[in-house]
């Protein structure tokens, strides 16, 4: 919901502001880059610039609810709103508080928060003239339109905001929430290992909100995995990619069915830890050529017998980089609901091809030793082969 004529979004971050000045100068420019992607790969005329901490987009009225919708995807945005930019004068703001209660007010009580910034002498009137005089214009706007004036300064159903600055002004009704965290770019790049599943999509855009762009890594299972598993995991890369134009995320394929096949054919009770032990040696190798310095998951503690403490413990011993897993102490239901606020979520699950990996008894309480004395010798060179070999899915 924007005021009629509406052509500026005021971009809010919030991390940023308690750094220093040389890392948030650097980290606002990253900011304002990952924004101005963001416009270009969806077609949104607009400019960023940014002013005393604070980042604004010019747009065109008729794309301002777009270049919001942009802006809250970006990665350390906190918030943002769609804005009519005014002269920061009493009368102009006022008049811009009239016209957009009369447009877009649909009953309830209201209220006006304003904020004036700057030293005193740059306008005649405080924060608090602003609120008393923006409430009666607002009160007297609802009125004429039929309507009964009730003030709710705890939950209103209607605001109005005001942000004035020394050489402008702007009138706003809403602030669309963020993703948060950090600008993309801000930290070195991660492996993301995507299952096909619910899980990992979240974990790597966790990943992408606290500043590293990710590389995509799918693993074929072969005949354990399928079309369908593959192409659901083709989706959520595209979904991913969607939020970080400016890198390439397109989806890398390590084609590991004979592996799998022999895993299932001669270790038992601990060959999923193998497995995985061998997908993060996969992981380790890609790394290597996209100067990544870790990889994500989407394990959590005990969802999976796989992932125990214990097992966790003995699959991480395959790698000296860090294995990032921000979703390791949340619940499935969560993690569900941030898949469907993300957009990789679907109704129907397709079943994961670990599921036909497992064995009937896998162990959950596993020793380095017992795992290492099982799998084959030469699981570590192959994984790296496997890697090498990986294309890019079409």
């Amino acid at each position: 919901m924007h005021p009629p004529d509406a052509g500026t979004v005021l971009v809010r971050h919030g991390e940023l502001g308690v750094k220093s000045d040389q890392v948030r100068i650097k980290m606002e420019r990253q900011l304002q880059d990952h924004i101005d992607a963001l416009l270009d790969d969806r077609s949104i005329p607009g400019t960023v610039r940014t002013e005393r901490n604070r980042l604004y987009v010019e747009t065109g009225p008729g794309y301002v609810e777009d270049a919001t919708d942009a802006a809250t995807d970006a990665f350390g945005v906190v918030s943002a709103s769609p804005a009519r930019r005014v002269e920061p004068e009493l009368d102009a703001i006022l008049e811009a508080m009239r016209r957009a209660t009369e447009r877009c007010y649909d009953g309830g009580a209201f209220a006006v928060r304003a904020r004036r910034a700057g030293p005193a002498s740059a306008h005649a009137f405080s924060s608090t003239d602003l609120e008393q005089e923006g409430g009666a214009a607002v009160s007297e706007t609802i009125e004429s339109l039929g309507e009964e004036s009730v003030v709710d300064l705890d939950d209103p159903e209607f605001t109005v905001f005001v942000e004035c600055r020394p050489e402008k002004a702007f009138v706003f009704l809403e602030k669309r929430e963020g993703s948060g965290g950090l600008p993309l770019g801000s930290q070195r790049p991660l492996v993301a290992l995507l299952s096909g599943g619910h899980d990992s999509p979240v974990a790597a855009w966790e990943g992408m909100r606290r500043g590293s762009p990710v590389v995509p890594l799918y693993v074929d299972l072969g005949e354990f995995g399928g079309a369908d598993h593959r192409t659901r995991a083709v989706a959520t890369a595209e979904r991913l990619a969607e939020l970080a134009p400016q890198y390439d995320m397109r989806l890398r394929v390590a084609p590991a069915g004979e592996l799998v096949a022999d895993l299932v054919a001669t270790v038992g009770e601990t060959r999923m830890l193998s497995l995985r032990r061998a997908m993060l040696a996969m992981a380790e190798a890609v790394a290597d050529d996209h100067d990544a310095v870790g990889i994500v998951t989407g394990e959590s503690i005990g969802q999976k017998s796989s992932q125990t403490t214990a097992n966790l413990a003995v699959t991480d011993a395959a790698t000296d980089l860090p294995v990032h897993r921000p979703l390791v102490t949340d619940d499935k239901t969560d993690i569900l609901e941030r898949a469907r606020a993300l957009g990789t979520y679907e109704d129907t699950s397709i079943p994961a091809g670990c599921d036909r990996v497992a064995p009937e008894y896998p162990e959950t309480n596993a020793t380095l030793e017992a795992v290492e004395d099982a799998e084959p010798g030469d699981l570590f060179e192959r994984a790296r082969s496997i890697a090498d070999d990986r294309t890019i899915a079409e």
